[in-house]
């Protein structure tokens, strides 16, 4: 299969200058990457043709030879013996590994977060902490400042942070020359990995500090204030700006998360902003109505009147008693489940009137029980016969 001209290979004229063809190969190369057209059988011997091209059109003498003799120029067989103009070899393989580094970047920098052309900066951001914070029911209800200790590294005294002694600056990496990386050839490809000696900083320090052995920063415990809002619940966090572990030599700070969990509590059950709570009645007070007491959430007592003729399992609402809405102006109901109980542990005298109420109860609601009986005797008779 003949070749197809280098000149249209890169999509390039032939009086193209040696930048033009420098950028066309880039974005060739990076839109024929095999890496990037997994779908395509075709994108890696596309992706060798182009850097063929590249090879030959990027230096000057092979691109003269190729203007005058074309293809042949390469392949051997010319008058004068050996390969014309003394370009032994197959074009595109001699040079391919720096061909291939300059476009490395350009398809991988973003991923291995190199700074072309440039060096890394020493100081690098601190972690983000988390804090896991228990409060009681009341105290979500009412808000609150809570002290906290947290655990974390804080810029170093010693060297305020920078992690030099004595307040030496310091030194670019003499391994990677201030990138924090360094490449290695492995066949067709150029790998890059953090540089050992500075572990990606870009510089080193001759002279680290004895306080925190060039960190920059120590582990010490904090002692904070946090303000709770009104409203919260479990799974609320609350962010802290600047409040996490110190960055590496002098680099900021990250933040702190304080999650909130609220304990279940021993009589009222939340449901977002509503509250649910079950209040035993007596069976006397249930039958002939009458008025209790039940505790609120803000510490008080209301007093509820319960309807006569009442069974368990009722509920009644108590408007604006349940929990306060975060970061809102609402408040939630509270809701009241009434729990009629059996006495038990009975008198004597306790007994003999509860039979009576049931004698007069039984004549009350059944005027007429004995015609009752009667008249299903007949009916069952009726049926026999």
């Amino acid at each position: 299969m003949a070749k197809r001209d280098y000149y249209e290979v890169l999509g390039v004229s032939k009086g193209a200058s040696a930048d033009e063809i420098k950028k066309a190969y880039r974005q060739k190369a990076k839109e024929l990457h095999p890496d990037r057209n997994s779908d395509n059988p075709n994108a890696e011997a596309q992706f060798k043709e182009v850097n063929e091209a590249h090879d030959i059109l990027k230096d000057a003498d092979k691109r003269a030879a190729y203007d005058r003799f074309g293809h042949g120029a390469f392949d051997g067989g010319m008058a004068g013996g050996g390969r014309a103009g003394g370009y032994g070899g197959r074009p595109g393989q001699g040079d391919f590994a720096s061909a291939f580094s300059d476009v490395f970047e350009d398809l991988f920098g973003d991923f291995m977060g190199g700074q072309r052309g440039g060096q890394r900066s020493r100081a690098s951001r601190g972690s983000d902490l988390r804090y896991n914070l228990k409060i009681s029911l009341e105290e979500a209800f009412a808000g609150l400042t809570k002290q906290i200790t947290v655990p974390s590294s804080t810029a170093c005294s010693g060297c305020s942070g920078t992690g030099s002694e004595g307040g030496s600056e310091p030194t670019t990496c003499p391994t990677c020359s201030g990138m924090g990386k360094v490449r290695a050839q492995q066949g067709f490809f150029t790998v890059e990995r953090t540089c050992p000696t500075c572990s990606g900083m870009g510089q080193v320090i001759k002279n680290p500090c004895r306080s925190c052995g060039g960190a920059g920063r120590q582990q010490k415990d904090r002692a904070l204030s946090v303000n709770i809002p009104q409203g919260v619940e479990t799974g609320t966090r609350i962010r802290l700006s600047g409040e996490g572990e110190a960055g590496l030599r002098g680099g900021p700070s990250g933040d702190l998360y304080i999650f909130i969990e609220v304990a279940d509590h021993a009589l009222f059950q939340r449901d977002g902003i509503d509250l649910f709570c079950r209040v035993p009645v007596s069976m006397s007070k249930a039958a002939i109505g009458g008025e209790i007491e039940v505790p609120t959430i803000d510490g008080g007592r209301a007093r509820v009147k319960v309807p006569e003729g009442s069974q368990s399992g009722r509920q009644m609402r108590l408007r604006a008693k349940g929990m306060p809405q975060l970061r809102g102006a609402g408040v939630g109901d509270m809701y009241i489940e009434l729990a009629v109980e059996t006495p038990v542990n009975l008198t004597s005298e306790q007994k003999e009137l509860l039979r009576k109420f049931e004698e007069i109860s039984a004549k009350s609601n059944n005027p007429n029980a004995s015609g009752f009986f009667d008249k299903v005797k007949s009916f069952w008779d009726g049926m026999k016969g």
